[in-house]
């Protein structure tokens, strides 16, 4: 696990009075707030990570444990590119879900970043929860991903999602074929968008968890940087409504995160593609189509926050960026910068 250091945001006059104070004397105990020292006995806590091919229904079914939508989800490959996690309270246990891009072989760098990132939680997390569809077949791809989560020491649960979308005899196949390529823990059938066992999901990974402190405190939902949550619900809403080449040639970065009023927040986000061409599939006639965009995004933005929201948007080529580090890195896709 990643250490957790609870005083990771005080200066050294504000430790130095804490000292004097007594606060951090031996056996005195840490702020409650900062470690979740608070909890009852036998209070369990960790982290989930949710693995499996793109499209397999782990953000949607991520969405559906915390309750409201915090992941962006689209029918597009890929759409994921970032590590988010959802602090997810129950009585008695505080799951931490890891939502993880889909592993799948990489035609650029972004996509091998992808993968790095997505590989690098299987180590790092208390259960491991591998996400098949159950409405589509098992392939390579799934057995690819299949042979690193089996190596993998954590507790293992069989997430087999879409539920709706496939009949019982084809559920029955799949189980099949998913056990004969890892030997899980605990299986699960879930329908995420239909609300079929997700609470039974939730507490399948939590009976793996070990006994430990609260994370995270209780009104946190996630740790993703607020300017980063902007960028993911503009890409998304790119994302549905554009096609071919356009959703993966797309990055976005918040630029501007202002709040003149309490309830008033004053956003600005820069759309990034590789071509003219797509610059102006996107712009559209008359600036049409990222006014739709920025419509979709700022519904959801003001739903996410709470507020009235002033979203700009504009659209810039950057040339082959998927395959410039650099560039990966500037808009947070590296896998070393989660």
């Amino acid at each position: 696990m990643t250490d957790f250091d609870p005083f990771a945001d005080l200066s050294d006059d504000e430790l130095d009075a804490m000292l004097e104070e007594g606060s951090l004397a031996e056996g005195a105990g840490l702020p409650a707030m900062s470690c979740g020292t608070d909890v009852p006995e036998g209070f369990h806590s960790g982290f989930v990570a949710l693995v499996g091919r793109p499209n397999a229904g782990k953000s949607t079914l991520l969405n559906a444990c915390y309750g409201e939508k915090v992941a962006i989800t689209s029918p597009v490959a890929q759409t994921t590119r970032r590590r988010l996690r959802a602090v997810v309270n129950r009585e008695g246990c505080q799951l931490v879900i890891v939502d993880t891009p889909g592993i799948h072989k990489p035609k650029d760098g972004l996509g091998s970043e992808l993968n790095k990132s997505a590989l690098g939680e299987l180590a790092d997390v208390d259960v491991i929860a591998f996400v098949i569809d159950a409405s589509a077949p098992i392939g390579r791809g799934d057995a690819w991903v299949a042979e690193r989560v089996a190596a993998a020491k954590a507790p293992k649960v069989l997430a087999l999602t879409k539920a709706d979308l496939a009949g019982p005899e084809q559920m029955l196949k799949q189980l099949e074929a998913a056990r004969a390529l890892v030997d899980f823990d605990d299986e699960i059938v879930v329908s995420s968008t239909e609300g079929f066992n997700v609470e039974a999901f939730v507490d399948v990974v939590a009976g793996f968890l070990p006994e430990g402190p609260r994370w995270f405190p209780e009104g946190m939902g996630t740790d993703e940087a607020d300017e980063v949550m902007v960028a993911e619900f503009v890409r998304e809403k790119v994302l549905l409504r554009t096609r071919e080449e356009i959703p993966h040639a797309v990055g976005v970065i918040c630029d501007e995160f202002e709040r003149p009023k309490r309830d008033l927040l004053r956003l600005h986000a820069t759309v990034y593609v590789e071509r003219e061409g797509q610059k102006g599939i996107l712009v559209g006639k008359g600036g049409e189509m990222i006014k739709r965009i920025g419509i979709e995004a700022r519904r959801d933005l003001e739903r996410m926050f709470g507020c009235r929201v002033f979203l700009g948007l504009d659209v810039k080529v950057k040339p082959h960026w998927r395959e410039d580090a650099r560039e990966i890195r500037r808009f947070g896709y590296a896998a070393d910068d989660e």
